[in-house]
């Protein structure tokens, strides 16, 4: 996956001076950028607690309410299938947990909540999109967000759910802000509050036929009030106090489409889905056309190669990216470190310490894995545009990427680069290796990886949960403490994970090349 339109960090290069290679500029944050064809479509569902996002996901797929619970701060992913079936997926386990779809069926007994929970329903609007229930926006805090946002990226739209009777909070005025600068489809949703069609008292004024000026709050009784000529429509008023105070923060969504369910008619929300995912789906086909078949058969070298020095070059840029990426991560986790002791004296406590800090490795692992990704295809792009000339094609850039990856289990420190780091009770870390773990730590799995190495995975594991549940648990100090002993591990085995990953990298990308030189084209 490929991040968002991110500001680069430019941190002080470590090698040599001149014209020494370095590091291209590195991902800060995550955001949502533009979906990639291989992506598939999905519709990412989002609001405020008590928006009724649950009983409006029922309408459109025609299901009982209480076959959509999930637990507290899990993402809740619903695909097509023939056969309807339920599965949780927890980190540090390779296997989801698999149980009943019966609105009744009681979930697995879990040590920690999964990252998500996969329901398959034999729906045909799934047909076309799959759904991503998210938590609550109140619950999500400063990772919780950014996550959100990567994965809207991915997915391609964001469907906000709010009810008549509340008003949007500073942070999703931020978070809609943020996704305002992304290609993505917007579309929002207001049901009916606890009273009816009745705005927020504080929502912007709106004038009727007659000229006079009317509280967008349709009067607390929800009377709706009438003009000379008509009665205006409460749904209508209420859509226009919602539309008008979100464009007064966040006038890029203007283009964005608004909606009003009814509960007994979801058709033209389901049209407007649908519609989109057919011009999406098309758009995202003509990307990337397929190349025929031998495109770039035969690749020569550059006449004249000096091995030696592309060798060179290679060893001092995965060395300059493997240290930028640790300076910065270990920046990233001194800010984490700040965020987590701020929650634990003055918001969640002790007892909410694991669902927080499980949320923040999950941003950390996909920031970390963004910024691989960026210098390892930097390193790969540059330099076999030295030994291939410029500018490469894409067909030839999969190819040797393809040979890269391969070539990593060649090398004692190419193996289990797919390990999952699991912080436990201790305030240690232990690793979990296989591709099977690395599925339940997503909370929206997308396509396939076409990169050079695998992503980077940290997540707690559920002795965590487990201890800080414990009654005797619930000192502060000693939950700052051990947080900051659990971030000190985490930094350290990343610092030695990204090391491991470029060196390994530099081994095989050099094997391959070496080889290319040797006959004079490339055999990848």
């Amino acid at each position: 996956m490929k991040p968002g339109p991110l500001s680069p960090v430019d941190l002080p290069n470590p090698g040599r001076t001149g014209d020494s290679p370095r590091c291209v500029p590195l991902p800060t944050r995550l955001g949502a950028g533009e979906p990639s064809p291989e992506e598939p479509l999905a519709v990412v569902v989002a609001g405020p607690a008590g928006a009724g996002r649950r009983e409006l996901l029922a309408g459109l797929l025609d299901v009982d309410p209480g076959m959509l619970v999930a637990p507290e701060g899990s993402y809740l992913l619903v695909n097509h299938a023939r056969v309807a079936t339920r599965a949780a997926y927890v980190p540090g386990y390779r296997q989801p947990h698999s149980y009943g779809v019966d609105p009744l069926a009681a979930g697995p007994a879990l040590a920690r909540p999964p990252r998500r929970v996969e329901l398959s329903l034999p729906n045909p609007l799934l047909r076309h999109f799959s759904m991503l229930d998210t938590p609550d926006t109140g619950a999500l805090g400063v990772a919780g967000n950014r996550v959100l946002l990567e994965t809207v990226g991915r997915a391609g739209a964001l469907l906000f759910v709010i009810s008549a009777d509340q008003a949007f909070t500073a942070a999703e005025l931020t978070l809609l802000s943020e996704v305002a600068r992304a290609r993505v489809e917007v579309h929002f949703t207001v049901t009916p509050g606890a009273a009816g069609w009745t705005a927020p008292v504080d929502g912007p004024a709106v004038t009727d036929d007659s000229g006079a000026s009317e509280p967008s709050a349709v009067r607390r009784g929800g009377t709706a009030p009438r003009s000379a000529g008509r009665p205006v429509d409460p749904v209508e008023v209420c859509l226009a106090a919602h539309r008008a105070a979100l464009l007064s923060a966040v006038p890029d969504l203007a283009a964005a489409r608004w909606h009003a369910v009814l509960p007994t008619d979801h058709a033209p929300l389901r049209r407007a889905l649908v519609g989109w995912a057919a011009d999406e789906g098309l758009r995202r086909s003509s990307v990337r056309p397929p190349e025929p078949p031998g495109a770039h058969g035969k690749v020569p070298v550059v006449p004249g190669l000096d091995v030696g020095d592309l060798v060179e070059r290679l060893d001092r840029r995965t060395r300059a990216c493997a240290q930028r990426i640790r300076q910065h991560l270990a920046l990233e986790l001194a800010n984490i470190h700040l965020r987590v002791v701020q929650e634990i004296v003055f918001g969640v406590g002790c007892a909410g310490l694991p669902q927080l800090l499980d949320r923040e490795m999950e941003a950390l692992s996909l920031l970390a894995t963004a910024q691989c990704d960026e210098a390892a295809r930097s390193v790969v792009d540059e330099t076999a545009a030295r030994a291939f000339g410029a500018p490469l094609a894409e067909g030839v850039r999969r190819r040797i990427t393809h040979a890269v990856r391969w070539g990593l289990a060649d090398y004692p420190a190419g193996r289990e680069l797919d390990k999952v780091l699991l912080v436990t009770s201790t305030a240690g870390v232990a690793g979990l290796a296989g591709g099977g773990a690395f599925e339940a730590l997503a909370g929206f799995p997308g396509a396939d990886r076409d990169e050079v190495l695998p992503p980077v995975g940290v997540a707690l594991s559920g002795g965590c949960w487990q201890h800080w549940r414990l009654p005797g648990n619930d000192d502060p100090n000693g939950a700052r403490s051990w947080a900051q002993r659990a971030l000190r591990e985490v930094e350290l085995e990343l610092s030695r994970e990204v090391s491991r990953r470029f060196e390994v990298i530099r081994l095989s990308l050099g094997a391959v090349l070496a080889d290319a030189v040797d006959h004079g084209i490339l055999l990848a």
